[in-house]
């Protein structure tokens, strides 16, 4: 089986698989909104359909919520799982749209033609690349160069909250060698990256009470108890000078990066001061004596998400509030326990308290780092095949966010997995006039197919 005659198909059939993936896009399924429910299960059937018509044994699986769906495919060779989501954010603010987002197009821009719409980079355009790279294997030679299955979320945009137990109760039927992800995106418009490490995270509430009632500052200033002096202290304190977070064992499980990982960042040439420069900031503020890729991917951190307390309309009212209130979260790296950074996180408020004021913890959440073992051959051949596609050679690097359903895989599957996308950083994904570049959605077709030809004798 030659890899060329695949390619040649993919770059011919290419207005086919754009017409494709523009239908999918007009099926508005917006998980977090029940008034979507039936166009979900749309967007499932359809991928379903789309499955069969190249081979799978493909299936709608109910679940409590959004529907999954799972399909097979015989092959040679090592088992993969590829992984995607079919559901997509709300449309709002609706106003902010230079277009319907549910009639996408293609634009031509300045920097390329892009198709315009939500779900095309995040997720639906991202996991027809590797659709389409099943497709093209199956025209040219008949068959896949591995035994394939597939997993396809309808809610990995309001939180997955079916997954974990579907997981479970599939487990022997979806463990395979490796998991694939096309969830993430190129670390830039040339060099590929395949994400070998996410970061966990913790959030919480917190909600300061000082009097039973809004007191007059001129009868009660100096005197009461002030909730948002209390909880400007608490959380001025979570940080020292050297910009560490302050918390007891806060540090415990977490770990230098290996000396390969540090070369192939070092590799990348991170401009810091254009990455700052962007959003207005002219220096790092995290961490003294670490590189910004450090902060941002191998680091964790807290911040402070949200406050609110006291009088905040027009005007001015000198008054004390009896609460003030604040979003508080952490991003967990290594083998961080996220019950433990909360606790230690209570521990320290409580501690903090002056006598006439308590506090309430609200919506408390959170999941686990994941770091995947670069011993597994995948990586090597994965990044081989991405290095052939791309102009710049593929790299290993970090994430600063969190992508939950890897650390599922490996702590449910005891799988790793390849989070491998072609997505870029001006997609305004979650936000209006969402995009995917029409190269990204070509090449990234293109790349799926190298790597299938490259697993052909995965081990």
């Amino acid at each position: 089986m030659t890899i060329k005659a695949v390619l040649d198909h993919i770059d011919n059939d290419l207005p086919n698989s754009l017409s494709r993936l523009l239908e999918l896009l007009r099926i508005e399924s917006i998980s977090t909104d029940p008034a979507f429910k039936g166009q979900c299960s749309q967007a499932a059937d359809w991928l379903v359909s789309d499955l069969e018509s190249i081979g799978f044994q493909a299936d709608k699986r109910k679940t409590p919520g959004h529907p999954m769906v799972v399909a097979h495919h015989k092959g040679g060779g090592t088992h993969l799982l590829f992984y995607g989501h079919y559901d997509v954010q709300p449309i709002d603010p609706i106003e902010l749209w230079d277009s319907p987002p549910f009639l996408p197009t293609v634009e031509n821009t300045n920097n390329g033609q892009v198709i315009r719409g939500r779900g095309s980079s995040d997720d639906k355009g991202q996991l027809m690349t590797f659709v389409e790279a099943c497709r093209a294997w199956k025209s040219v030679h008949k068959e896949l160069p591995a035994k394939v299955s597939i997993l396809f979320e309808g809610e990995e945009e309001s939180g997955s909250p079916s997954l974990i137990p579907f997981l479970k109760a599939n487990a022997t039927e979806l463990k395979s060698s490796i998991a694939l992800i096309c969830d993430t995106g190129l670390y830039d418009n040339n060099t590929p990256g395949i994400v070998t490490s996410l970061r966990g995270t913790v959030g919480i509430e917190i909600e300061i009470i000082g009097p039973n009632k809004d007191l007059h500052s001129g009868k009660y200033g100096g005197l009461s108890a002030n909730p948002i002096r209390v909880l400007n202290k608490i959380l001025a304190g979570l940080h020292d000078d050297n910009g560490q977070v302050t918390l007891t064992g806060f540090y415990d499980g977490v770990s230098e990066i290996s000396d390969v990982l540090r070369k192939q960042w070092e590799s990348l040439c991170f401009n810091e001061a254009k990455f700052l420069n962007d959003v207005g900031l002219s220096e790092p503020a995290g961490e003294k004596g670490r590189t910004a890729l450090e902060m941002l991917w191998s680091r964790p951190t807290c911040d402070v998400n949200g406050i609110s307390g006291g009088y905040q309309g027009e005007g001015f009212k000198t008054v004390i509030a009896s609460k003030a209130s604040a979003k508080v979260s952490f991003r967990l790296v290594g083998k961080q326990d996220p019950q433990k950074v909360l606790s230690s996180f209570k521990e320290y408020v409580q501690e903090s308290l002056p006598l006439d004021c308590s506090v309430n913890f609200l919506g408390e959440k959170g999941s686990k780092a994941t770091e995947m073992s670069l011993s597994h051959p995948a990586f090597e051949k994965a990044r081989d095949a991405l290095s052939q596609e791309w102009p710049k050679p593929a790299k290993f690097i970090g994430s600063g966010g969190s992508i939950p359903i890897a650390g599922y895989f490996k702590e449910i599957l005891d799988m790793d997995s390849l989070l491998i996308g072609f997505g870029r950083h001006d997609d305004q994904i979650h936000s209006p006039n969402e995009k995917y570049d029409l190269e990204s959605f070509h090449k990234g077709i293109r790349s799926w197919a190298r790597i299938l030809n490259e697993f052909a004798d995965l081990k």
